[in-house]
């Protein structure tokens, strides 16, 4: 079917949701509203789905969800015996109604499933899943993207976001299904009445906090650290866990900026709720003005990412970035592991290949082995995976990614906000009892293993022309690899695509070991390099620069020049 004929197929079937209705009707003389919401289906891939909510093949609405629900029972019930879900979902627009909608099909296929009686943050649905013995898991969530999207993202037995074939599995198997009358669904209530739908207890959130907080490594000087703290859940998940967290390790002093404490799917004071934009944290930094606390913590909507700010001696609020936290916190970790006698032997930590290589410097000096991974998370629990069975869990002790991302301990296999909130806001004790701020502290880190710079530059690429621009660019790259970038020499080029990395200087190649993926690396002179890959969750093409300097502002100058010439290289 074209555009056209899907576009009369919807208006004459998706008459279960009057929103839907009312918005096919609003675009019906349209074509370009029509073409946009019909040209392509909405694709499920290991990130599961992500959209803009609303009518159409290509938008998150209860018939796509459903529609990628039924390919995921069908892949459950073929894999699995006594198969059972667990789902969670978070704040935005209508995700209360897909988690239920999610719900409904697995139960009328025979499924049984456990889901979370109110809203809770992603790391909490990568526990159930474990917790509960269950083969998958369902968030609905489009983790920190504006408020037009929502999303939903599919988890293996191992707590992981699925892997790659478990992924075109259930895209194959979601393929075969018809939009409209393909899925089994029965009603929610049904569900629960008839015991196929249940809701998790609390002794499951309970479980979950103790485990967080068996991850810290100098708890009792919170309470009398005197840290006071700013937090905001931006409208999001992680209003109740994060405070239950930090109060279990005695910090007391903890004020939640009102207008973000409780959930709200618009995000009105934060139209983009991503702790690494400043402009989110624009309430919170308000309020610390007046509260003038240690450390203000942001999580996103779905409390897997954790983005702060600490006071200058000038009284302004400076914000760190994911790279810094990281290298902080690994820092943290091995120094007082080390200290204490906790660390394990063989320690491991975890890294994507995008984040910062002072985690390198930091790994050599405490003895403990760096894995570097593709982005995404899932691919720092698979690592934790492949130790779990070798019964070596024990050794991961830290993995990070640049995204504001962290983990600590092998009790979940995605990222979590909480956990990492309960160890940043420890760290910050910490150093303030040894007299030093956490301004001092990343200041220290940099004198001791070097001026790193890292900085990641998006371009939005939306709609069909955007996703072929993408795929332009990426080939041009190969076809016609840059010589220099920013006057630095292309000494190496590493394609995760084509699974190879030549060597320019040399004029050799070696084969990558890493799984295929759309991402190239350019090593420059002078320890710089660029990456770029296409986003999996949005639609934006992304460029990570690094630089070095004997100077943090020879490294900064370096990078500004860097970007500014790969800018012109992309075409934008």
């Amino acid at each position: 079917m074209n555009e056209k004929e899907l576009y009369s197929l919807w208006c004459e079937k998706a008459v279960e949701d009057a929103d839907l209705q009312a918005e096919l009707t609003s675009i019906k003389d349209d074509e370009e509203a029509i073409k946009d919401r019909f040209y392509r289906n909405l694709e499920f891939g290991t990130g599961g789905l992500r959209g803009v909510i609303g009518a159409g093949t290509y938008r998150m609405n209860i018939y796509t969800v459903r529609r990628a629900t039924q390919g995921l029972a069908d892949y459950v019930n073929e894999t699995f015996a006594d198969g059972s879900v667990a789902i969670a979902y978070d704040s935005r627009i209508k995700s209360d109604v897909f988690a239920k909608e999610a719900a409904s099909v697995l139960a009328a296929n025979g499924i049984k499933v456990y889901i979370y009686p109110e809203l809770m943050p992603t790391p909490m649905l990568s526990y159930a899943v474990r917790k509960l013995a269950c083969k998958a898991g369902i968030v609905i969530t489009a983790s920190h993207n504006p408020a037009k999207y929502n999303g939903y993202k599919a988890y293996g037995a191992d707590g992981c976001q699925m892997t790659l074939e478990a992924a075109e599995i259930v895209l194959n198997k979601i393929n075969s299904v018809e939009m409209f009358g393909g899925a089994k669904v029965i009603s929610f209530d049904e569900g629960l009445s008839s015991g196929m739908i249940e809701y998790i207890g609390k002794d499951v959130i309970e479980c979950y906090l103790k485990e967080v907080q068996k991850q810290s490594i100098h708890s009792g000087i919170c309470a009398t650290s005197g840290l006071k703290v700013v937090y905001t859940p931006l409208n999001g998940t992680g209003n109740k866990p994060v405070r239950a967290i930090l109060d279990k390790i005695g910090i007391k002093d903890v004020t939640v900026v009102p207008e973000q404490e409780y959930p709200n799917g618009n995000f009105t004071t934060c139209p983009f709720p991503n702790p690494e934009i400043k402009e989110a944290l624009a309430y919170g930094l308000k309020l610390c003005e007046t509260v003038k606390p240690d450390l203000l913590l942001a999580t996103d909507p779905d409390c897997d990412r954790v983005g702060i700010a600490v006071p200058s001696p000038d009284g302004e609020y400076v914000l760190f970035s994911g790279n810094e936290v990281g290298g902080l916190l690994l820092e943290y970790i091995c120094s007082q592991r080390t200290a204490m006698g906790t660390m394990p032997v063989a320690p491991i930590a975890v890294k994507t290949i995008v984040s910062t290589d002072i985690a390198t410097k930091i790994c050599e000096e405490y003895g403990v082995k760096l894995i570097d991974v593709l982005t995404g998370f899932k691919f720092i629990g698979e690592q934790i995976g492949f130790l779990e069975q070798k019964n070596e869990d024990n050794r991961f002790i830290f993995g990070f990614e640049e995204s504001y991302g962290y983990l600590a301990g092998s009790y979940v296999r995605d990222k979590d906000a909480v956990v990492a909130s309960m160890l940043i806001c420890e760290m910050a004790a910490f150093y303030r009892t040894k007299g030093i701020s956490l301004l001092q502290a990343r200041e220290n880190m940099y004198k001791k293993y070097g001026n790193f710079v890292h900085t990641q530059k998006s371009f939005t690429c939306e709609g069909a022309a955007g996703m072929q621009r993408m795929a332009e660019i990426m080939a041009d790259l190969r076809d016609n690899t840059p010589k220099t970038i920013g006057g630095l020499t292309a000494m190496k080029l590493a394609d995760y695509k084509n699974s190879i990395e030549y060597d320019f200087v040399n004029d050799t190649k070696v084969a990558l070991t890493l799984p295929k993926s759309d991402v190239l690396t350019f090593r420059l002179s002078c320890d710089a390099s660029v990456i770029i890959r296409p986003s999996g969750t949005e639609p934006k093409i992304k460029a990570y620069y690094t630089t070095i300097g004997e100077k943090r502002e020879e490294a900064l100058a370096l990078e500004e020049t860097i970007s500014e010439d790969f800018k012109k290289i992309l075409g934008f």
